[in-house]
């Protein structure tokens, strides 16, 4: 039997990716559990807080289920794109929050929601990894 050797980096790179799903399931278990008081503190109500927390939790199991079908750069993209939006929205909420406005958490929450299906629906929908050459 055979066993892959993968270098150190790729390791830590899919210790990386993996730590981003386990941070959304976490994410997730902490919206649904408290969607009703964590929505009144944010100004959202309790089902988007729930539709948030369902999308965040099948993203993140998703991403962690794939970790080896996919390759880094895929992921890497689509984290910083996620990210880069989830920083985005946070700062256009403080911002409405600033002025007045209660949107700000429906956007930010809105935004975890939408951006977590369209990262699972990217993640599932690109090239598996083609496996390691078998050697002879």
């Amino acid at each position: 039997m055979t066993r892959t050797v993968v270098p150190t980096a790729a390791r830590w790179t899919r210790a990386g990716i993996v730590g981003d799903g386990v941070f959304k399931v976490v994410l997730a278990a902490v919206y649904l559990a408290g969607a009703a008081p964590l929505g009144r503190l944010l100004g959202v109500s309790g089902w988007l807080m729930a539709v948030s927390g369902v999308a965040l939790l099948a993203c993140g199991g998703i991403e962690i289920r794939r970790v080896r079908d996919r390759s880094a750069r895929t992921y890497l993209r689509l984290m910083a794109a996620y990210d880069i939006g989830w920083v985005v929205t946070a700062a256009v909420g403080l911002l409405l929050a600033r002025r007045g406005s209660t949107a700000g958490g429906e956007v930010w929450v809105g935004y975890q929601a939408a951006a977590a299906v369209a990262f699972a629906g990217l993640l599932l929908a690109a090239a598996p990894t083609p496996p390691p050459p078998t050697p002879r």
